[in-house]
């Protein structure tokens, strides 16, 4: 059974790219440098969806009471770091179709609160163009992303950081609207 990704989190965010492009009527190309930027506010609804989705049902998510007295989290239930660490695929894929998400590192800094409003940003770091075994196959790019997830709107307050590498089929940035 497949889930729509509406019926498992309801979009309650915004996208934003940042781009050096000097022409406006030429579509933005990523480069090195380039990044990309999405706000999303986790709801009560996401962490349950997103427990009952992923089996992970530890109550620091679940229980305000047990997230304060055991997790020691003093303004209660936390958002599963991976459901927060999802928003890195995502805005490269809504940048990008097609592209395959191929590896990823994450250190939790700091916990996001249900209820809290995040930012997340990707950031090319390095381009490499590469090409499939037959030579007809157009190519492809393999990009390393700086991963970073911030709590307040100045990206000041460091929740998640890593990286990761995506192989991408352009690196023309698509201008579908991901905001909603």
């Amino acid at each position: 059974m497949r889930l729509g990704r509406r019926a498992i989190f309801p979009l309650v965010r915004t996208t934003t790219t940042t781009t050096t492009s000097a022409a406006s009527s030429r579509p933005a190309v990523l480069s090195v440098g380039h990044a990309l930027r999405e706000r999303r506010r986790f709801t009560e609804a996401d962490v349950a969806a997103y427990a009952a989705v992923s089996g992970d049902r530890n109550l620091v998510h679940l229980d305000d009471a047990v997230a304060r007295e055991l997790g020691g989290f003093e303004r209660g239930r936390v958002v599963h770091g991976m459901l927060v660490a999802s928003l890195f695929p995502s805005i490269i894929a809504a940048r990008f179709p097609g592209a395959v998400y191929a590896s990823q590192t994450l250190k939790f800094a700091a916990p996001v609160y249900v209820g809290d409003e995040v930012v997340a940003r990707v950031q090319a770091l390095h381009i490499r163009t590469t090409t499939a075994a037959n030579s007809s196959t157009a190519s492809r790019y393999v990009v390393k992303f700086a991963t970073k997830c911030f709590t307040d709107e100045e990206e000041g307050s460091l929740a998640i950081e890593g990286e990761a590498m995506a192989v991408l089929p352009t690196l023309e940035l698509s201008s579908q609207s991901t905001t909603n």
